[in-house]
């Protein structure tokens, strides 16, 4: 009692730097500036529609056959770069070879090229004529103008998402656990799939969730070599660009919000991730 009185008020919380209400103004000014004055935009534009308008607009046959294209392509190809992402980080975090700086610089290549050339270079590698496609043409196999074109070109910008998310957590994954597993008779499979793995899954599943984000709303390199083919090889960002191109802004804006909601879906499973691999890690969320 007497030591609650003599104590005082309790003093306020000093934080390490200044300025937090100002700053966090600023940051939520610039996010409602940049971000959600244009989404609210496109929202507003949907909610022009009826309901039934709505659905006939985002539950068509062709743009229902773009969904199943551009999420079952996008899921494809983060579950390929998931594998072979893997196999890339562990090569250029465990071993040591002649121009490893140069694979290294290679994998963050799909981030610094712009799409349209990407898609412009698979096609003409892809195509009949190309130097792949015309060695697989005679066998029947057509890579490109289908949705295979679609799945290659998704796994060409999604595989630095998984490696650049993998590699750093190997690199700070502890080895001894490894020599001391190696050290009791386990063998390499057994090493990897109880030692290692525990530690990267999460990385991993953050890596293929980035991935397949990057997919679903990937324009400028599928284009190319996708054929656009209505009900075949159409994604679902040429369909928003073609009511567009018919000045159907309000079904453009409903199939967009259709996007948007899973694409917020995605980077709330992105988040989640990305959190359980810091507790997992031991640092601090």
């Amino acid at each position: 009692m007497v030591s609650a009185v003599f104590s005082g008020p309790k003093r306020a919380q000093k934080r390490v730097l200044p300025g937090f209400h100002l700053t966090l103004g600023y940051t939520l000014f610039y996010l409602g500036l940049i971000v959600l004055l244009p989404l609210s935009a496109l929202l507003f534009k949907t909610f022009t529609l009826t309901w039934d308008q709505f659905v006939a607009a985002v539950a068509s046959e062709r743009v229902l056959a773009s969904y199943r294209l551009t999420f079952g392509a996008s899921f494809l190809a983060a579950l390929v770069n998931a594998v072979f992402g893997l196999l890339v980080a562990w090569v250029l975090v465990r071993y040591r070879f002649p121009g490893k700086k140069i694979v290294d610089a290679l994998v963050d290549l799909p981030f610094a090229l712009p799409t349209a050339v990407a898609g412009i270079s698979l096609t003409a590698l892809l195509a009949s004529n190309g130097w792949i496609g015309g060695l697989l043409e005679p066998h029947g196999i057509q890579l490109a103008f289908n949705p295979n074109g679609v799945v290659i070109a998704l796994i060409f910008i999604g595989l630095p998402f998984v490696v650049r998310t993998v590699q750093p957590v190997l690199e700070d994954a502890e080895k001894e656990l490894e020599e001391a597993a190696t050290s009791l008779g386990a063998t390499r499979w057994q090493t990897f799939r109880h030692v290692i793995f525990p530690t990267i899954a999460p990385a991993l599943l953050t890596g293929f969730a980035m991935a397949f984000a990057r997919g679903m709303g990937e324009y400028g390199s599928v284009i190319f070599i996708a054929g656009n083919m209505p009900m075949v090889s159409e994604i679902t960002p040429l369909i928003i660009i073609g009511k567009l191109e018919q000045y159907d802004y309000a079904g453009a804006t409903a199939v967009a919000t259709v996007m948007l909601f899973f694409s917020f879906v995605m980077l709330l499973v992105i988040n989640a991730l990305q959190s359980w691999q810091r507790k997992r890690s031991g640092m601090p969320t």
